[in-house]
């Protein structure tokens, strides 16, 4: 019997940091037609309208494919654009105020890096996914902290008895994955593996996502 998550299983990916907005959502297209089941838009540079306006394009591409459309930081541009949901990181404001901001029927993630207290404060303001990272090193972020494999399992234990509607709270790994080094971090527990570079960063964007999608069957 398959459990029921409350964040998709699968390949998640991450926006990289492009202003080029044509050129992210032909990737995104490519993710997609390779099974990438959510995406995380994630851009720190660029004015205010800039961002907006690239936001905006994602989240209508994604709506039209089907795929879970998660913002990065901000719950009230994720409430403003009718994103599926939010990802917080620690500094990012409130899980709760997110949470009721954007109502039970909306994603709440948030990063716990390598801290196990931090993913049971989450589960007990009712996230829907604990992240976990980095777990290999990365180039986005080469000062983040790094987590273990224990960590992805302790997580997992963690979720297990945090249930709403018979589905359960989801595990994402973060940090470094690729297709090559992706599958002891899945089989100590993540139900979700989260791409930048592992895969945006190549040329061969669909048949990196078929491949890391291939990882969970």
């Amino acid at each position: 019997m398959t459990t029921l998550l409350r964040f998709p299983r699968g390949v998640y990916g991450i926006t990289p940091e492009w202003a080029d907005t044509q050129r992210l959502l032909a990737a995104i297209e490519a993710a997609a037609d390779g099974g990438m089941a959510a995406l995380q838009w994630r851009r720190k540079t660029g004015t205010l309208r800039e961002r907006q306006r690239q936001a905006r394009a994602l989240a209508k591409l994604c709506k039209k494919r089907g795929i879970l459309f998660i913002i990065n930081d901000d719950w009230r541009l994720a409430a403003e654009l009718d994103a599926d949901g939010v990802h917080l990181g620690r500094e990012d404001g409130q899980l709760a105020e997110a949470r009721l901001g954007l109502g039970s029927g909306k994603i709440v993630g948030c990063s716990c890096y390598n801290d196990p207290a931090l993913a049971q404060q989450a589960l007990a303001a009712d996230v829907d996914y604990i992240a976990f990272g980095a777990l290999y090193p990365s180039s986005i972020k080469p000062e983040a902290v790094r987590a273990t494999l224990e960590h992805i399992r302790i997580g997992r234990a963690l979720a297990e008895g945090k249930t709403r509607a018979g589905a359960r709270v989801a595990v994402v790994a973060i940090g470094g994955l690729t297709a090559d080094n992706a599958a002891p971090v899945i089989q100590a527990g993540a139900d979700s593996i989260a791409l930048i570079s592992g895969l945006f960063g190549g040329s061969r964007i669909r048949a990196t996502a078929a491949r890391c999608d291939e990882l969970f069957r």
